[in-house]
């Protein structure tokens, strides 16, 4: 069960007549948030009887809780409706809960046959979907916990950053402040886009040119954190915080196994200067019976711009010759030349495989490119 789950203080009932059910309503249930704003006001009131009055309740724990059956799981023409389970709240109406919500219930709680569900239980919300959440289940406390904050309002404000500090946010979730850089993008031909905000949020980074609002509820530890060094180099690898700097690039031969590793779309693409040292952009193509020819890759210019064409290399390894006749006139006959498909390894040592190895502006190796235009 995911601990950002909200569990709000007042929720608001709303009713429509339907068989099937003990009461003979079923409700939609609705809540306020920690500002006191009604969530999903619209499509309760388009949902509701208005003949029908709502009730308010105070989402305390309460006991009584009762299953009946299960909703949905059909499809009218192109519409599908997911499987619900209806659940009677002892207060005198009844509601649906997802598959998931029910199979979390009875990991966490007993259904007598006859009484219901034992213990106490409050509403929460996981984004859109209501959860009606066991007072017993281990998660319930860390949830609490989480939910008295957010129901205090607090929000840290960007003058109290401290680097290195750990936030909570919003959605529960530990973020390490790593200080406030530039940013730039590599969309606009590595445009500085000004000082950002820079968190890192345990297997990436985010940034905000401006503190989000309520983003960050809380400070739990504004000591640095002990990885900050380790998450700090990561930082300087990334191109939005240095730039990439074409004046860095170096070329680079492959080695015979990372040539090799290159093979697994079958295509390989390398950069050679077999052709008196001057670089060209080539590409392999594998075949059925893991022999190899090569094309070279090169620009072509049409009105809707350039393209690259694939012409087969017939000078570098051997070949096999054939005349191909034409239909109509005998001296249209032409000869086409053929490359002998060689191995992966005659075409390592033939060619010699380069790459580019572009670098950021700080000097950290960024990535590898094969296209010699670049």
């Amino acid at each position: 069960m995911r601990s950002s789950i909200f569990i709000p203080k007042t929720i608001n009932v709303g009713y429509q007549n339907r068989s099937g059910t003990y009461t003979g309503k079923l409700a939609y249930v609705i809540y306020y948030d920690e500002k006191g704003k009604l969530r999903k006001e619209a499509s309760w009131n388009g949902w509701r009887d208005e003949n029908i009055p709502n009730n308010e309740y105070d989402n305390i724990p309460t006991e009584g809780f009762v299953l009946n059956k299960k909703a949905g799981d059909y499809s009218t023409g192109w519409d599908h409706r997911h499987a619900y389970c209806r659940v009677y709240d002892p207060r005198g109406f009844e509601f649906e809960i997802t598959i998931e919500n029910l199979l979390y219930i009875l990991e966490n709680a007993n259904c007598i046959k006859g009484k219901g569900l034992e213990g106490e239980f409050v509403y929460g919300w996981d984004g859109k979907d209501l959860v009606l959440m066991p007072v017993e289940s281990p998660d319930y406390k860390e949830i609490s916990e989480f939910n008295k904050i957010i129901h205090n309002n607090e929000c840290v404000k960007a003058k109290d950053l401290i680097i290195g500090a750990t936030y909570l946010t919003k959605d529960n979730e530990n973020w390490i402040y790593m200080g406030k850089f530039d940013v730039y993008d590599r969309y606009e031909n590595w445009k500085n886009k000004g000082k950002h905000f820079w968190f890192w949020k345990g297997s990436y980074f985010e940034h905000y040119r401006s503190m989000p609002k309520n983003k960050f509820i809380k400070c739990i530890d504004d000591k640095c954190n002990e990885k900050y060094a380790d998450i700090f180099d990561k930082l300087e690898g990334e191109s939005e915080y240095s730039p990439y700097d074409s004046s860095k690039d170096e070329y680079k031969y492959f080695t015979l196994d990372e040539f090799k590793k290159g093979d697994y779309w079958e295509r390989i693409r390398f950069i050679s200067e077999y052709y008196s040292g001057n670089k060209y952009v080539f590409e392999t193509y594998k075949r059925d019976d893991n022999l190899y020819i090569i094309y070279k890759i090169q620009m072509e210019y049409m009105h809707y711009g350039p393209y690259e064409e694939r012409v087969k290399v017939t000078d570098i390894f051997p070949t096999t010759s054939k005349m191909v006749k034409s239909n109509r006139y005998p001296y249209n006959d032409k000869e086409e030349k053929h490359m002998i498909p060689v191995t992966i390894e005659q075409i390592f040592e033939t060619m010699k495989p380069m790459y580019i190895q572009k670098h950021l502006a700080n000097g950290r190796e960024y990535k590898r490119s094969t296209k010699s235009n670049e």
